[in-house]
């Protein structure tokens, strides 16, 4: 949301991004559509609240393409907007941090520090710790006799739909949405890939698999494997119960065993099968987190001062940074995609999947008219580090000599055309 000086410096920015190729502008502060925008598509963002079909046929009727739906909504909810409003496109979050508040409804932030999560500076409070009192300002307690104290009792796990993808696509949804504020690369890495496979099965046998994404990948996708503080659907299928962990707002990783005895700084652990500790691996037990300083067999040494490992018996051990697994995190996207090679009047076209150049070229008859055109194609086909992968090379053209160094050139340039 904008503030009225703001909105010059905003519409210069739209200008600039239009200019520039940006597919589209997505946006809550609907004052900008009162502006002269440039014809750039719309999409509603999440913080618009966008929950009913009349909402959504509002937005729709103002110039939305796409609405990012508010993460609260059920699966029927999802199908009941797309049923009622067909005509605009739904994206819809899949994974990631979740507000404990309406989506663009909370204002938690605002009231108490001045920060508005409207203006993307929430503070965060639902990661703190609160007490839990009655309306006599007695402490509450919980199902162990114990009062409930300082404790994250609105701090939502992160959403984890990945199981449900085919329902949603199903209900109506065209885009998926993972949450990244603040996620590291590694984080962004191994969930789009974890997300990308998910995807894949679902569209088996639906997409050109002439034309698919090749991807390469050095790793086996997890999404407990970085950033992670649990999973729930929300309300997908109705309430999730246990939606807050009450002992971390953090990354609690997976779950790789128990504290069996600790011992100074060192820990006795009983490991889940298949697990195997590293040093330099990050550790959690509630909201306390430690590195592994050493491992040797079931014993485990921490940096943590040995007065505070005590505590530690007895407790749930998680593991949030898997060094080996971030250290070996590589993916590549490919695009397969045809090369069309042809004489013209002046010289020679070429295009690489949508991208095209004409040249203007004396032309030479070659005098080894194989080789010739073996060597158009081998250096067409050399695509490098971009994204794409040559899928096949078409030569429509008498063979004429062409210098290796010229082929290279005239292919640098249309693909970055």
């Amino acid at each position: 949301m904008l503030r009225e000086e703001e909105y010059p410096e905003a519409l210069k920015m739209i200008y600039s991004l239009y200019e520039i190729g940006v597919d589209a502008l997505i946006i809550q502060d609907l004052h900008l559509l009162d502006f002269d925008l440039p014809p750039i598509r719309l999409h509603a963002s999440t913080q618009c609240d966008n929950r009913t079909p009349e909402h959504v046929a509002k937005l729709r009727d103002l110039g939305f393409k796409r609405v990012v739906l508010a993460r609260e909504l059920s699966i029927e909810e999802i199908r009941a907007i797309h049923e009622a409003v067909p005509d605009i496109e739904l994206e819809a979050f899949v994974h990631g941090a979740l507000c404990v508040s309406y989506s663009g409804r909370c204002y938690i932030s605002e009231v108490l520090a001045g920060r508005s999560a409207n203006r993307g500076a929430c503070a965060q409070f639902c990661r703190m710790a609160y007490d839990l009192l009655d309306s006599e300002m007695n402490e509450v307690v919980d199902e162990q006799g114990e009062p409930i104290h300082q404790r994250y009792l609105l701090s939502l796990q992160d959403m984890d739909r990945s199981a449900y993808l085919q329902e949603m696509i199903d209900a109506g949804v065209t885009t998926f949405k993972i949450e990244g504020r603040l996620k590291d690369a590694d984080y962004v890495t191994n969930i789009t890939a974890y997300y990308r496979e998910k995807l894949d099965r679902c569209a088996d046998g639906v997409q050109n698999t002439e034309y698919k994404p090749i991807y390469t990948r050095s790793f086996t996708p997890d999404p407990e494997k970085t950033f992670h503080r649990g999973g729930i659907d929300y309300f997908l299928h109705g309430r999730t119960p246990h939606m807050a962990n009450w002992e971390t707002p953090k990354s609690t990783g997976e779950y790789i065993g128990e504290v069996l005895e600790t011992r100074g700084n060192t820990l006795r652990v009983r490991l889940k099968g298949g697990i195997v500790l590293h040093n330099g691996d990050g550790l959690t037990v509630g909201s306390e987190g430690f590195s592994v300083n050493g491992v040797e067999e079931n014993i485990v040494k921490i940096n943590k001062e040995p007065t505070s490992v005590s505590s530690l018996k007895g407790k749930a051990l998680y593991r949030n940074l898997d060094v080996e697994f971030t250290k070996n995190l590589h993916s590549e996207r490919r695009i397969p995609v045809d090369v069309v090679f042809r004489e013209t009047e002046e010289g020679f076209y070429i295009q690489i999947g949508d991208k095209e150049h004409s040249f203007a070229y004396t032309k030479e008859p070659a005098k080894n008219a194989e080789k010739t055109m073996e060597t158009i194609r081998t250096q067409l086909s050399k695509l490098g580090d971009t994204p794409y992968i040559a899928r096949k090379v078409k030569i429509e053209s008498e063979p004429y000599f062409i210098p290796i160094s010229i082929l290279n050139q005239w292919r640098r340039e249309t693909i970055h055309e």
